[in-house]
C-alpha cells in the first residue's frame, strides 16, 4: 500500500494523521469549556433554569470530547520516541520541560476539577461547582499556552545555545516561552477554538430551531453563537493579519509558499487562484489583483515580497499545500464573517429565530471551524519544511533509524483503529447533539423512586390513586 514511500514521508504522514484527529478535539473543548462557564455564570446571575439545562446538555458532550482529546494526545506523543528520536535528542532539553509543564499545570488542574464539574453540583454547592467549571476552562487555556509555546519555539527558536554534544539547551526560559511568534500564534489559535465552538453550537441551535422555533434553549444557544461569530470573527481577521506580518519577518519562505510567489516582487500581486508548480517554479493559471499582495503583507503598495527562488531548492517548502490550505482557511474565515454580519441584520430586524435561510447557513457552517483550524495547521507545519526546528534542524535529521515498512505498518494500524474508535466517539457526540435541548428534569431524576419489587397498593379507605407513597 505504501510501496516506494520513504520512512521520512511515512512518518510525516503518520504524525499529520494523528495530530489531525487530536487537534479537532482540543479546538472544540477549549471553547466549549469557556462556554460552559458562561452558561453556569448566567444561571447563577439570572436564576433561570434554561441556562442550567443548557449547561447539562453541553456538559455531557464536553466529557466525551475531553476524553477523546486526552486519548489521542497520549498516542500522538509516543511518536516523538518511536519515529522522531533525532528531534527528541536534539530538542529534548527544551521541548521536554515545556510538555512536562503542560501536564503538571494544565492537565492536573483539568483532571482535578473535571469530576466536580461533571457530577458535583448537588454535592458541593453552586459556588464551588462554578469554581470547578472555571478551573476546567482555565486549564484548557493553560494547556493551549504550553503546547503553543513549544510549537512556536520550533517555528521561531530563541533563548537556546548548542551544547558540546550537539543538543539545543535552554539559556533563557522567558525567551523560549515568549518567542517571537508565540503571542500571535496563541491568540490566533484560541480565537479559532472559540469560533469552532461557536459555529458548532450555532449549528446545533439552528438544527433544533428548524424543527421547533419555540424551543427556548435552542434560541439561547443560537443567539449566543451568533453573537460570538459577529464579534470574534473580525477580531480574528485582524489578529491573522498581525500573525502574517510576524511570519513575513521571521519565516519569509513560508509566506512566499502561501502566496504562491516564486519571483521577488516590489508591489506584489495577490494571487487569488492558481496552481503552484514547484518543479517549473511558477504558479500556473494565476488570477491576480495587482499590488494587493504587498498592501496586505507589508501595508505598502510597493513593499517587497520575496519569492521562493531567493532560497535554494533544498531550503524552501513546497508551495502547493500551503497555497491551497491558506486560501481555504481565509475563505472560511470570511464566510464566518458573512454569517455573523447576517445574524446582526436579522437580529436588528427581529427575525433571528424566524430566518430559515440564516439557520440553514449556520447549520452548513457547523463543521467550518474544524476545517479552518486544520487548514491553518497544515499551512503552518508544511510551510516550515524542510525543518522541524526552523533553520536549525532538518526533518530528515529528526527521524529515528527505522525502516519504511515498520512505519507503514503502524500508520495503517493507526488509520484503522482511529476511524473505528474516534469514528464511534464522533457518531455518539452527533447523537447527543440531535437530542432537543428542553427544560426537563435530568434523566436520573426521572428514574423510578422505588426499588424493583411489588408496588404498594393504595391505603385502605383512600380513593384509588390517592394513596400515600412510602
Amino acid at each position: 500500500m505504501f510501496a516506494g514511500l520513504s520512512a521520512e514521508l511515512l512518518a510525516r504522514f503518520q504524525f499529520a494523521f494523528t495530530v489531525s484527529f487530536h487537534f479537532v478535539f482540543p479546538a472544540f473543548s477549549i471553547g466549549l469549556a469557556s462556554f460552559l462557564a458562561v452558561l453556569e455564570a448566567l444561571w447563577l446571575i439570572k436564576k433561570d433554569n434554561a441556562y442550567l439545562k443548557l449547561f447539562e446538555y453541553w456538559k455531557t458532550i464536553f466529557a466525551v470530547t475531553f476524553s477523546m482529546g486526552v486519548v489521542s494526545g497520549i498516542v500522538m506523543s509516543y511518536q516523538f520516541g518511536t519515529n522522531w528520536a533525532g528531534f527528541s535528542d536534539k530538542a529534548g532539553p527544551i521541548i521536554g520541560p515545556l510538555m512536562g509543564y503542560e501536564v503538571l499545570t494544565a492537565f492536573f488542574l483539568e483532571a482535578g476539577f473535571l469530576g466536580i464539574m461533571l457530577f458535583g453540583l448537588k454535592r458541593v454547592g453552586k459556588e464551588l461547582h462554578f469554581f470547578a467549571t472555571l478551573m476546567v476552562a482555565v486549564g484548557t487555556l493553560i494547556s493551549a499556552t504550553w503546547i503553543l509555546a513549544a510549537n512556536s519555539w520550533m517555528q521561531t527558536p530563541a533563548g537556546f545555545a548548542p551544547s558540546a554534544n550537539g543538543q539545543l539547551v535552554p539559556t533563557d526560559w522567558m525567551a523560549i516561552i515568549f518567542n517571537p511568534s508565540f503571542p500571535y500564534r496563541l491568540v490566533h489559535t484560541v480565537l479559532a477554538a472559540y469560533l469552532t465552538t461557536a459555529f458548532t453550537v450555532g449549528a446545533v441551535g439552528a438544527y433544533h430551531l428548524l424543527r421547533n422555533r419555540e424551543n427556548r434553549q435552542a434560541r439561547i444557544m443560537f443567539s449566543m453563537a451568533m453573537w460570538m461569530a459577529a464579534i470574534v470573527t473580525p477580531i480574528q481577521i485582524g489578529v491573522g493579519d498581525l500573525h502574517g506580518l510576524n511570519t513575513l519577518e521571521f519565516q519569509p519562505a513560508k509566506i512566499a509558499a502561501m502566496e504562491g510567489h516564486f519571483e521577488t516582487h516590489q508591489g506584489a500581486p495577490l494571487i487569488l487562484f492558481g496552481i503552484p508548480d514547484d518543479e517549473a517554479e511558477v504558479t500556473r493559471y494565476a488570477i491576480e489583483i495587482p499590488y494587493l499582495g504587498s498592501l496586505i503583507l507589508t501595508h505598502q503598495l510597493d513593499g517587497e515580497v520575496k519569492g521562493l527562488k531567493e532560497w535554494p531548492r533544498d531550503q524552501r517548502p513546497g508551495a502547493l499545500i500551503p497555497f491551497f490550505t491558506f486560501r481555504l482557511m481565509v475563505g472560511l474565515g470570511f464566510l464566518m464573517l458573512g454569517v455573523g454580519l447576517w445574524s446582526l441584520w436579522a437580529r436588528f430586524r427581529g427575525t433571528l429565530y424566524q430566518s430559515t435561510w440564516l439557520q440553514r447557513a449556520a447549520l452548513v457552517m457547523g463543521p467550518s471551524g474544524y476545517v479552518a483550524v486544520l487548514a491553518g495547521w497544515y499551512t503552518t507545519e508544511v510551510g516550515r519544511q524542510p525543518y522541524t526546528i526552523y533553520g536549525l534542524l532538518r526533518t530528515e535529521d529528526s527521524l529515528s533509524p527505522i525502516a519504511a515498512p515498520a512505519v507503514g505498518a503502524s500508520l495503517l494500524t493507526f488509520i484503522i483503529v482511529y476511524f473505528l474508535v474516534f469514528g464511534a466517539g464522533i457518531f455518539y457526540m452527533l447523537r447527543l447533539m440531535r437530542r432537543p435541548p428542553e427544560v426537563e428534569d435530568h434523566e436520573l431524576e426521572r428514574a423510578p423512586n422505588r426499588a424493583a419489587g411489588i408496588t404498594p397498593g393504595p391505603v385502605q379507605g383512600a380513593p384509588l390513586g390517592g394513596g400515600h407513597g412510602a
